[in-house]
């Protein structure tokens, strides 16, 4: 986990101060469309400011042990890499007419690490800064995942919407992946935190979003 976190700061501090590299690395789908893959990865540990690193590296501490204490560090390793490729992935997708769209940002691995926690831990308590009292956690992951649909369908502020609803769908079927067992024992709450990911999908496909 600290590695992973080193790696976050020391890139992004490289790219608050050298402009070339930060758009060399950041994901952007014309660059992506003509070859440059690599961004699919290097924009995850890229951050637009010291305030958004943090946020995204405060998220990732408080909820990497939990990963980590279930599966290891290795198994933790991937699921954050792979929820980071999903969240680029779904980005790709749904932006893939907007050739000039660029996003950077850990969001999507460390929504992947979130959305993990919450399926191995359904009953722990979250607090939020502005809801003073605790909020199951299945609640949180599902109505984050709700607002993040409509985030995307509204392109509210300048927040990626979609890498943080591809993230979650990464860690989710990594998760399971690892883990079935959680599909008898938790039945219930894998079929509740995968209706944002149903609805989604439906809304894509009937144009909806």
């Amino acid at each position: 986990m600290l590695l992973v976190i080193a790696a976050n700061v020391i890139a992004s501090i490289k790219g608050f101060n050298d402009f070339s590299f930060f758009e060399r690395y950041k994901f952007n789908i014309g660059a992506i469309q003509r070859g440059e893959y690599i961004r699919t990865i290097t924009s995850g540990f890229l951050h637009v400011d010291f305030t958004h690193l943090l946020f995204n590296m405060i998220t990732l501490y408080f909820f990497a042990p939990i990963v980590i204490g279930y599966f290891g560090s290795e198994k933790f390793l991937l699921i954050y890499m792979l929820s980071l490729i999903a969240g680029s992935l779904l980005a790709m997708i749904f932006h893939k007419d907007e050739y000039h769209y660029s996003a950077v940002g850990a969001s999507g691995a460390v929504t992947g690490i979130l959305y993990a926690a919450i399926l191995l831990r359904p009953d722990m308590k979250l607090f939020l800064f502005f809801i003073p009292i605790p909020i199951p956690a299945y609640i949180f992951g599902i109505g984050y995942l709700l607002y993040s649909i409509y985030g995307m369908k509204n392109r509210l502020g300048n927040i990626g919407h979609t890498a943080h609803f591809g993230g979650a769908i990464g860690g989710y079927l990594t998760t399971l992946l690892f883990m079935p067992s959680l599909l008898v024992e938790e039945t219930l709450m894998v079929v509740l935190l995968a209706i944002p990911i149903v609805i989604l999908f439906i809304m894509e496909k009937t144009g909806k979003i």
